[in-house]
């Protein structure tokens, strides 16, 4: 593949998972606050239409072109995307394009990049354009976050949750400036470093899911209580292999046993969510979107043990 070329599909690849992670953050954040907070709701809703338009854009012209492991993973969609979508739409009232998942779930992988040049500078913009759209996210998602610690504002997302969604929209940012800069970035140099990162995103997950399920789910609770152990442990793994005292081969096995089994009971419980059967404050949209993060993790670990 030439270097444009893989400009072309890292950048539609990396759209398609983040720039719905985004829109989705957003959606999270809109549905959040309380009622003398309208303001804010309206800039949440007004940064999850951008990145509707965006991920629009994106698929456009991802067609043929996005990679195979990418649309195969799990990652932009999964079997729930849809239902969870609808369920939240319904218990929200916000509006969201159910046709933009339809529209990924229809897109075919391969290498067709009809007029190179004019798909190279189509996707130059879209960078441009997301750079500048998940700045000024992470500027906001700072803003709640700084307001919440200060006791200026409530809402019913955890503080940690902010934190966490800043850092997932700075890993987006930073890679979006590393493909405009020109530089060759390979994801897999920093193996060890996106471990310790995804390793600490699924820790994070597991308790997040445990704090928002009902008192009485108590197994559930047990389940996601040692997942969140397990994977402090690996993230901790992870930073220790970076000094050459664990070593990378057994980080990854680690890594990739432990979100299999995650993916799993994540998958399970966004069924159970959906089907009414789990007690819990989880918007079934967050059950998908942890989903989603999980296999984009596995699609990771697997190329790192390759």
């Amino acid at each position: 593949m030439t270097p444009k070329n893989d400009y072309i599909r890292q950048s539609l690849d990396l759209h398609l998972f983040f720039g719905r992670i985004m829109k989705e953050h957003s959606f999270f954040l809109q549905i959040g606050f309380t009622p003398r907070d309208c303001n804010y709701t309206q800039q949440a809703d007004a940064f999850r239409m951008e990145f509707d338009r965006l991920l629009w854009e994106v698929v456009s012209i991802s067609n043929g072109v996005a990679s195979p492991d990418v649309l195969e993973s799990g990652e932009v969609f999964t079997p729930y995307t849809v239902d969870a979508e609808l369920a939240s739409c319904f218990f929200t009232g916000v509006n969201i394009p159910v046709e933009l998942t339809k529209a990924e779930m229809n897109l075919m992988s391969g290498s067709c990049y009809p007029s190179i040049r004019g798909l190279e500078q189509k996707v130059c913009e879209l960078n441009e354009r997301a750079i500048n759209l998940v700045s000024a996210l992470i500027e906001f998602k700072t803003n709640i976050l700084s307001n919440v610690l200060c006791c200026k504002m409530f809402t019913v997302n955890y503080p940690l949750l902010i934190e966490h969604i800043i850092r997932e929209a700075t890993l987006y940012l930073n890679i979006l400036i590393c493909l405009q800069s020109g530089a060759d970035f390979d994801i897999e140099d920093e193996a060890l470093e996106q471990e310790a990162f995804w390793n600490n995103i699924m820790a994070e997950h597991a308790k997040f899911i445990r704090g928002l399920l009902d008192p009485t789910e108590e197994d559930l609770f047990a389940a996601a209580n040692n997942f969140g152990n397990e994977f402090d442990q690996l993230t901790a793994e992870a930073l220790a292999a970076m000094d050459n005292t664990v070593p990378f081969s057994k980080v990854t096995a680690d890594s990739l046993k432990a979100t299999r089994a995650i993916r799993d009971f994540k998958a399970q419980g966004t069924q159970g969510i959906l089907e009414c059967k789990v007690r819990s404050i989880i918007i079934p949209l967050l059950g998908d979107h942890t989903l989603r993060e999980a296999n984009h993790f596995l699609r990771l670990l697997k190329s790192f043990k390759k």
